[in-house]
């Protein structure tokens, strides 16, 4: 099992602590894996196995926990009988009905320690969160990186050129690697089924949607425009278009529970002279690009969405905040926020003139702070870097960034 260091190296500090561990990620994307890895750290540090009790919703073993005194019950009669800490993984916990209650009561306790999965991105909401104040840390997971699919793949940074043209075909889902080489024939069923669970179990069943084929064509639509600003009114007129009737009101919903399933990021506008974010228009980008292509397709002519979307994937599993930057009439593709410092950051695919390249660099050159400015291709032909703007191959920045952990 390939060891995600980032994550386990993020989580493993508050082990053994009395603060809930709260992992979020799209349903697919690693988080049994994870927990796996985290209890065999614990085992490796001195923790006995009877000392763990693990609970993994999606397993028929324990279909039987049903409610949260059910999970009570199974967890006091696994508890070890000479005492100690014990540490409870549950997985895809949203399962349990009533979960929050018992997680509430094991909160802060020194003899209980907790870690929860679940693909709702508020797990943790209103007054759960409020009563775990001060008792909990949440991290997101998301699918592979570039440098985790190279590793899964056993990929030599020789091969970075191919290897990339792979990561945005295939996407980053690590249980595609179970069936071996990449290929088409075992990809689109085993994507596709990932998506239509997702759909099905943390949007229609969860929301109660009565139309599936509109919420289908909202997702189509999303998909299809990563990388373009839109809202609510823009995609109601193109299904009108379409000879479907829609309220916005139903769009704007469907679009909220895209973000919750942790299937899209919601990016926001942001007005760089005015320092303020603009709620006219947003952009929508993809958790896992295979997702995108088992539903629409790979379409080479897309590339310049599809390179925005693994930018925006990477800062956000960096920590950052992201936003598209927007001064005067000129569009920044990304304004990343973290620890009080800015990077902004435009994404292009080649570099085929000076032209070309003072172009790209315009929108950067109109900020006057002295935040770093990042202009990413997939032109090798890199030249110098231009009037401040660093100039850097994509994946280059990918890899640089896997190693060191900075951004800039």
């Amino acid at each position: 099992m390939y060891k995600r260091n980032l994550y386990v190296q993020k989580i493993a500090p508050f082990l053994g602590k009395p603060v809930v561990k709260v992992i979020t990620g799209m349903r697919r994307s690693g988080k049994s894996c994870l927990v796996r890895l985290l209890i065999d750290k614990l085992v490796a540090d001195g923790v006995r196995r009877e000392q763990i009790v693990y609970v993994d919703k999606e397993s028929y073993e324990f279909d039987a926990i049903r409610t949260y005194h059910d999970l009570a019950a199974h967890v006091k009669a696994a508890r070890p009988k000479g005492g100690g800490v014990c540490h409870v993984f549950v997985d895809e916990i949203q399962e349990i009905e009533g979960w929050e209650r018992i997680v509430a009561d094991w909160s802060g306790r020194r003899d209980i320690d907790v870690v929860i999965t679940g693909s709702n991105a508020h797990l943790l909401s209103g007054e759960l969160a409020t009563l775990l104040a001060g008792r909990f840390v949440e991290m997101q997971l998301f699918p592979l990186s570039f440098a985790e699919f190279r590793a899964f793949n056993g990929l030599r940074k020789t091969e970075t050129a191919e290897a990339f043209r792979q990561f945005l075909h295939y996407g980053g889902l690590p249980g595609l690697h179970e069936f071996g080489r990449l290929a088409d024939a075992t990809f689109r069923p085993f994507v596709a089924g990932v998506y239509d669970t997702i759909m099905l179990k943390d949007i229609v069943r969860r929301h109660q949607v009565r139309n599936y084929v509109l919420l289908e064509h909202v997702g189509r639509y999303v998909f299809d425009n990563i990388g373009n600003l839109t809202n609510a009114s823009r995609i109601n007129a193109f299904l009108k278009s379409q000879k479907l009737s829609v309220g916005v009101d139903t769009i704007l919903n469907y679009m909220r529970w895209f973000a919750d399933a942790h299937l899209t990021h919601r990016v926001l506008l942001y007005d760089i002279k005015g320092r303020r974010h603009l709620e006219v228009n947003e952009k929508h980008y993809v958790s896992d690009l295979g997702l995108r292509t088992a539903l629409l397709g790979y379409r080479a002519d897309d590339i310049g969405g599809m390179l925005e979307n693994v930018v925006c994937i990477e800062l956000l599993r960096r920590g950052y905040r992201v936003s598209v930057g927007r001064i005067g009439d000129l569009e920044i593709d990304f304004v990343a926020e973290r620890d009080g410092r800015k990077t902004y950051i435009q994404v292009a695919y080649l570099l085929p003139s000076k032209a070309t390249v003072e172009r790209e660099s315009a929108p950067l050159l109109a900020v006057k702070d002295n935040y770093p400015k990042l202009l990413l291709t997939l032109d090798r032909e890199l030249g110098d870097d231009y009037e401040g703007v660093r100039r850097l191959y994509l994946p280059d920045w990918l890899d640089a960034w896997e190693n060191d952990g900075e951004a800039d």
